[in-house]
C-alpha cells in the first residue's frame, strides 16, 4: 500500500511494455489497471501515426492501452475535452491536468470519475515547425526520425540508421525553433495538480531511462497506484534522497527559465497602449473561430458569449469576439497555446491572451487549473 506524498521509483512488470514505454512503461501499466479492474470505462491514449502527428481516442480495450506509449513532443495536443462526460483515466501535461480542473469548476467535468496520470513537460514543439528544425539545424530528413528525447538540456533525435543527434535548447529557440513559445514561459512543470506526478526527473543510476519517478497527490492517486500494484501490472519501491533532490533540483531549473522567458515575452504594456497593441495584434483575424473551438477551459458551447454580442458589422478595428474572450479567459486561460497552433494566419493568440490575463491573475494570487479550492474570480464579482 503507498501513502499520499509517496515518492517512488517504478516500472511496468511486462518486459514488452516496459522496453516501448518512455521511463519503464509505469504510466502506460497504471492506466491499462485502472481499465482492466474496472476503475473506469475507457483510457485516453495517443494513436500514433507519426513522429509529428497522433490521434487521442478513447478506448475500453486494455491491450490498446498497453500497446501505446511513449513520449511525443512534436504532437502538442491538449485532452483536457475528452474528459467531459465520461468516466476514464488519462495521461497529462500540466497543461491538460490544468485544462481538465478549469472544465470540473464550469461543471463540464465530474473530477471523482476522472484520474489524470500527469507527465513532467518541459515543454511541446509545433510538428511543423519541427519538421523545418530537422532540415535546417540537424540536417536530418524528417521521415528518418524514430524517436527524440529531452535530456540535460538538449533536445535528442534519433534517427533510423541508430544515429543520435544532439542540440541545445536554449541554442535552438534562439534560431527561432526548438519548444513553442507558451512552453517556453510556462511555469507548471511538474503536474502536482495531478492525481499522480510522473516522469523521468530523479530517475538514476542503474534505473535510468528504463523507471519512472512517481509522486502521489492525493487519494485518487494512491487508488490508482495500489490498483497497478495489487493487478501485478507494476513494481514500485521508494526513491532515495539523492533522486528526490536531484528531480527538485531539475525542476528549479525549468521553472527558472521560464520566469525568464516570461519576463522576455510577457512585458506588461502601458496603459494608453493596451488597446492599440491589441488591435493591431488581432488585425489579420479571418474571424474563423478555431481558437475558441480548441479551447481547453471553454465550456459555452453554441451559447458563448463571444459570438453571442459579436457581429461582423461591428468589426472595423477589433471585433467583440476577441473583446469578449479577452476579458471571459482573464481567470482561466491556462496558456496551453492550442488557440496559436491553429491559427490559420499566425497570430500568436495565446501569448497575447497571457500578456491580458496575466495582471488580473498576479493581482488576485490565482493560477486557473491547480485545483477547486479557489473558483473563478470574475464569478465571484459577478456574485
Amino acid at each position: 500500500m503507498v501513502g499520499i506524498g509517496d515518492k517512488l521509483l517504478g516500472y511496468a512488470t511486462n518486459p514488452d511494455v516496459r522496453n516501448r514505454g518512455a521511463s519503464g512503461g509505469l504510466v502506460t501499466a497504471v492506466l491499462a489497471a485502472a481499465l482492466e479492474k474496472g476503475m473506469v470505462e475507457g483510457v485516453v491514449v495517443l494513436k500514433r501515426i507519426d513522429e509529428y502527428e497522433a490521434i487521442p481516442v478513447i478506448t475500453d480495450d486494455v491491450q490498446e492501452v498497453l500497446a501505446s506509449g511513449g513520449s511525443m513532443h512534436a504532437v502538442p495536443v491538449n485532452l483536457a475535452k475528452y474528459a467531459v462526460g465520461r468516466k476514464i483515466a488519462m495521461p497529462g501535461k500540466p497543461c491538460d491536468v490544468r485544462g481538465v480542473i478549469e472544465q470540473a469548476k464550469r461543471n463540464g467535468v465530474e473530477l471523482e470519475d476522472t484520474y489524470i496520470v500527469g507527465l513532467n513537460c518541459g515543454g511541446a514543439m509545433h510538428p511543423v515547425v519541427t519538421r523545418e528544425m530537422l532540415t535546417r539545424m540537424y540536417e536530418i530528413d524528417p521521415e528518418d526520425v524514430v524517436g527524440e528525447e529531452i535530456e540535460k538540456g538538449k533536445l535528442i533525435f534519433k534517427t533510423k540508421d541508430g544515429e543520435e543527434k544532439a542540440i541545445s535548447i536554449d541554442e535552438l529557440e534562439e534560431a527561432g525553433y526548438g519548444r513553442r513559445e507558451n512552453c517556453r514561459y510556462c511555469t507548471i512543470k511538474i503536474p502536482t495538480n495531478a492525481d499522480l506526478a510522473c516522469g523521468n526527473w530523479g530517475v538514476i543510476g542503474e534505473l535510468a531511462g528504463s523507471a519512472t519517478f512517481c509522486e502521489v497527490m492525493n487519494e485518487k492517486g494512491k487508488r490508482l497506484l495500489d490498483n497497478a500494484i495489487e493487478a501485478g501490472f507494476i513494481e514500485v519501491q521508494p526513491a532515495d534522497e539523492k533522486s528526490i533532490a536531484i528531480r527538485e533540483k531539475v525542476n528549479k531549473a525549468m521553472l527558472k527559465l521560464g520566469d525568464e522567458w516570461k519576463g522576455r515575452l510577457l512585458t506588461e504594456i502601458p496603459d494608453q497602449e493596451r488597446l492599440t497593441y491589441y488591435i493591431e495584434q488581432f488585425a489579420d483575424c479571418i474571424d474563423c473561430g478555431a481558437c475558441r473551438e480548441v479551447c481547453p477551459v471553454c465550456t459555452c458551447g453554441e451559447e458563448s458569449k463571444c459570438t453571442m454580442f459579436h457581429s461582423l458589422a461591428d468589426n472595423y478595428k477589433m471585433s467583440m469576439y476577441h473583446m469578449v474572450r479577452l476579458l471571459h479567459l482573464s481567470d482561466s486561460c491556462i496558456g496551453c497555446g492550442q488557440c496559436s497552433d491553429v491559427c490559420p494566419v499566425d497570430i500568436p493568440v495565446t501569448t497575447i491572451f497571457r500578456r491580458f490575463a496575466d495582471p488580473a491573475q498576479k493581482k488576485r494570487d490565482y493560477s486557473p487549473g491547480m485545483d477547486l479550492q479557489r473558483p473563478p474570480f470574475l464569478e465571484l464579482m459577478l456574485k
